[in-house]
């Protein structure tokens, strides 16, 4: 079979306009091209190429498809042939003595999600219920019939998803896995998706891996994604890049925005090289799928204390991977979305004709503070400033970010170049929320509760296979920190059988060490509570990002200099405790009992 990097080569190269014009007469139509629809003979110029995503659709007889779709059903080729084909055209040569391992274990998920989008999107599309969804993008200023090559999709409030996907051949196990349906404590399934108005989120290839989810009525969380799946991963991931790849390679830049409506707004307007976070920090595996794109970034999140915060972990991370980052500074009260619908295309391209490097904003933002006048002042200045210029690894960059500063804080530049090297770039963190402080350091809860939940799910797993079927439901192996601990429940996934799991040949001495240990381990599990410490465990794992988020939010309190910003911080962590309780019970205890340890050694 042909890799998927050469497949990839081959999409990405293919100019799809090209060839489709050479059948039909095209007509370009803002950033699409319109025509007759070949398919179904069709007169009018229902049908659209549209080149930042790769694709082509028709309003009237929905055929769609990608380059290869079209050489599949213009000359009934198959998907082999089709990619040789545009190969051959392209001079790209593909290699002839491949072979195929073995199918892609993740094939039934990937065809899970595409059978549960295509229902959503026929909600969406005619469902009686699916009209407060459709009212809800009418007025955020989208016209239905331009998005709908977009497949918006709407998830009903009621039962019918189950039964419906039955009738489409999936078991509640391929959904369970995909992330289509959540696991209730007492057991039960049910959609994770409700009364919700659905956006899919593609991988590089252009497969629907999961939803965001925008809720339509009263209710948190507001937005809600697909979990993660072992075909979606949200740290590695960036939403539109499927599409706006050609767009950032002739750019030359990426536009990095916050939201979902933020990138289809620019991207129907014209501005096609956008991408967006999935409602996380950017994160070091996003910068590099960026890197491998492209060389510079303009960073367009909103200009409010948490948009600046954003703006600038995001600018670091992209640093610390080499790209060149400029900041767009929106004006009060807007967001992208916004700024477009209310000014149109030269609005957006007004402010980022404006966008300014990185340093240059934070110096900005600082020196109207007034943080450069005072020593104790300064000091706290230098502080903000010194992560970014750690972070840029570029030695052209570092050096000129090193002269910046020393010219604008009057600080010697060979001091400035020995506090930068006496603290180098701290190591990548996991994934967090976008309202991480914008602090040096920050802590990490302590590993005791969370080990323990970990140690109690492996000794449920060695005990019965009952409890290896519940972890393989509903278990992610990324809740693992302990690699050890991660290693061992990916053996045990795999283990069949009803009884207590047998030692894996070839075992390693630490590996066997530690399953001895955690089968002697009796005493972490009472005989009678096996299914509710099962489910505390699993719940306090679940709830570790949310408790890191409290905890860099502490931090950030004690840093904060501005009193405004300090209530903000106060008023945030009281919301997100709320979630924590609400969302997970069984761990709100436990990180109440991890704070009090902390006050008593700070103590």
């Amino acid at each position: 079979m042909i890799p998927d990097e050469i497949i990839e080569q081959v999409r990405d190269s293919a100019d799809l306009v090209r060839v489709i014009g050479e059948v039909v007469s095209l007509k370009r139509t803002g950033a699409d091209w319109r025509g007759p629809c070949p398919f179904h003979g069709g007169t009018h110029r229902n049908f659209a190429v549209i080149p930042r995503k790769g694709r082509y659709y028709c309003f009237v007889c929905k055929e769609a498809g990608d380059i290869f779709s079209w050489h599949m059903k213009r000359a009934g080729l198959s998907y082999p042939d089709a990619v040789r084909e545009v190969a051959r055209s392209l001079g790209i040569v593909i290699p002839e003595n491949t072979q195929r391992q073995g199918p892609d274990p993740r094939e039934p998920l990937f065809s899970a999600v595409a059978v549960a989008h295509d229902w959503f999107v026929r909600q969406f599309r005619d469902a009686p219920e699916a009209a407060e969804a459709r009212k809800y993008v009418v007025g955020r200023g989208f016209e239905l019939d331009t998005i709908e090559p977009l497949e918006f999709g709407f998830a009903p409030r009621g039962s019918g998803f189950q039964p419906a996907m039955a009738q489409l051949g999936l078991d509640d196990a391929a959904l369970l896995e995909s992330g289509l349906l959540a696991r209730r404590e007492d057991g039960s399934v049910v959609p994770r998706f409700r009364g919700r108005l659905l956006l899919p989120i593609h991988d590089l290839r252009g497969r629907v891996v999961g939803f965001g989810g925008r809720l339509l009525g009263p209710g948190e969380p507001k937005y809600l994604n697909s979990p993660e799946t072992p075909i979606f991963k949200k740290g590695q991931t960036l939403y539109n890049l499927h599409a706006a790849r050609n767009s950032i390679r002739k750019e030359g830049a990426v536009i990095v925005v916050e939201g979902y409506f933020d990138v289809l707004r620019l991207a129907l307007a014209g501005c096609e090289h956008v991408v967006a976070p999935l409602g996380t920090a950017l994160t070091s595996d996003q910068a590099e799928l960026l890197r491998r794109i492209t060389t510079q970034a303009i960073l367009l999140l909103d200009s409010d204390m948490a948009g600046l915060k954003a703006t600038f972990r995001a600018g670091d991370e992209l640093l610390r991977h080499e790209l060149r980052v400029r900041v767009a500074t929106l004006p009060p009260g807007e967001d992208p979305d916004t700024l477009v619908q209310r000014g149109g295309l030269a609005a957006l391209e007004s402010v980022l004709a404006d966008a300014i490097d990185l340093l240059e904003r934070k110096i900005q933002i600082l020196d109207r503070k007034g943080w450069f006048s005072g020593i104790e002042h300064r000091r706290e200045a230098l502080d903000r400033l010194l992560p970014t210029i750690r972070a840029a690894k570029d030695p052209i960059q570092r050096e000129l970010y090193l002269s910046l500063v020393a010219e604008r804080s009057g600080v010697d530049k060979k001091v400035l170049e020995a506090e930068v090297a006496s603290r180098p770039e701290p190591a990548p963190r996991p994934v967090a929320p976008r309202s991480e402080e914008w602090v040096d350091a920050e802590p990490r809860p302590a590993r005791g509760d969370g080990s323990k939940a970990e140690r109690i799910l492996l000794h449920l797993m060695e005990v019965s296979g009952e409890w290896r079927a519940r972890a393989r439901q509903v278990v992610l192996e990324d809740w693992f920190e302990a690699e050890d601990y991660r290693r061992l429940f990916g053996l045990l996934r795999e283990i069949a059988g009803e009884g207590p799991a047998q030692v894996p040949e070839g075992l390693d001495l630490r590996l066997g060490s530690l399953w001895a240990r955690l089968l002697s381990e009796r005493d972490l599990v009472a005989p009678d509570r096996h299914d509710q410490n099962f489910v505390a465990a699993c719940d306090q794992l679940a709830a570790r990002p949310i408790e890191r988020e409290l905890l860099y939010m502490d931090a950030g309190i004690k840093r904060a200099i501005d009193p405004a910003e300090r209530r903000d911080l106060y008023n945030r962590m009281g919301a997100l405790r709320e979630e924590l309780r609400r969302e997970h019970p069984s761990a709100t205890a436990a990180y109440g009992a991890h704070r009090m340890r902390r006050r008593a050694r700070r103590s």
